[in-house]
């Protein structure tokens, strides 16, 4: 289930809980609805039906997967524009190839992120390899959605490759939880990650029976998104399965439990835990294009449709095909 492991035994631990914190409250547990994206690729929608005022400045996450793939199934998305934020994509499983028209792109393989800005605007396509596509075989992994403020809408396009290797690893205070961190900060750790706006995203395996207590910014809201297992979240002992999203209150740590006994499809509770400064701007998307007024947002497509947003370039990698 997932491609970075490690010893927790030998790992840095987060410190546990103590006199004084608050442990954040469970507001609303979401099941998250199925859907299609790009090419025709299963995802689950994690934060659709969300007031925007509990996920700010995340605007969505696509549970991309899990799918075993048969030879010349695999999908991706076509030449497609962005404008106004940053994706954040994280493979567990199969590989993805990604170019845009500003220069970045290359293979994002299992346990690695991507990171895009978006920013004043660009063209890029995410594509299975042909390797992938002629064989098939499993494909699983989360795309992110991070708002920018008004002050950074228009900021140039940037391209991070994060290779599985350096994410952060730590363990919980018991030595029994995984913690991957991919952006921002846990207990003085930091993660690789480059972000225009603070948050925090951590891949948390939790050990049947265990129990994960994680120091959390108070400014920041509080997500936790099962990808496989169940267990429970919150002080509250609030029921979690794999499809379900936490919605956190206010406080500065956040809790959940693994159940002693997982299904058999994962060894563990798996689960995506996100946080993030709240902008607190006007927000109106458009398909890829998230601008703060419906002029910008006109004036957004206008420009896609002049080529303001470049084209797609002369060496482009395109949907392979099977034959």
């Amino acid at each position: 289930m997932a491609a970075v492991t490690a010893d927790t035994l030998t790992l840095p631990r987060v410190k546990g809980a103590t006199l004084g914190d608050v442990d954040r409250p469970v507001l609303a547990v979401n099941t998250a609805p199925a859907g299609l994206e790009g090419e025709g690729f299963p995802v689950r929608r994690t934060m659709a039906g969300i007031d925007y005022k509990h996920l700010d400045p995340f605007i969505m996450m696509d549970h991309m997967g899990e799918v075993d793939y048969a030879a010349g199934e695999p999908k991706g998305t076509p030449w497609h524009p962005h404008r106004g934020f940053e994706t954040v994509t994280y493979l567990v499983e199969g590989q993805f190839i990604h170019q845009d028209n500003h220069g970045g792109g290359g293979v994002i393989t299992e346990g690695a992120t991507q990171w895009m800005t978006a920013g004043s605007g660009l063209m890029h396509i995410e594509t299975p390899p042909e390797s992938l596509v002629e064989a098939g075989g499993l494909f699983h992994g989360f795309q992110l959605w991070v708002n920018l403020p008004a002050k950074d809408k228009f900021l140039a396009p940037k391209y991070q490759p994060l290779e599985a290797s350096q994410i952060t690893l730590l363990a919980s205070a018991d030595g029994g939880s995984l913690l991957r961190v991919i952006a921002g900060e846990v207990d003085g750790h930091t993660g690789p990650g480059s972000t225009f706006t603070p948050i925090t995203l951590v891949h948390a395996s939790v050990m049947p029976g265990g129990e994960l207590s994680l120091p959390w910014q108070p400014t920041y809201n509080g997500l936790a998104y099962v990808m496989a297992g169940s267990g429970t979240v919150g002080p509250q002992r609030t029921a979690i399965r794999a499809g379900q999203l936490a919605v956190f209150g206010g406080g500065d740590r956040i809790s959940m439990t693994a159940d002693a006994k997982q299904d058999s499809r994962t060894s563990s509770l798996e689960v995506i835990l996100l946080g993030g400064e709240p902008i607190r701007e006007p927000m109106v998307q458009y398909g890829p294009f998230v601008m703060n007024t419906r002029a910008e947002l006109q004036q957004t497509l206008d420009d896609f449709n002049a080529g303001r947003l470049g084209v797609i370039p002369p060496n482009a990698i395109m949907p392979h095909v099977s034959r």
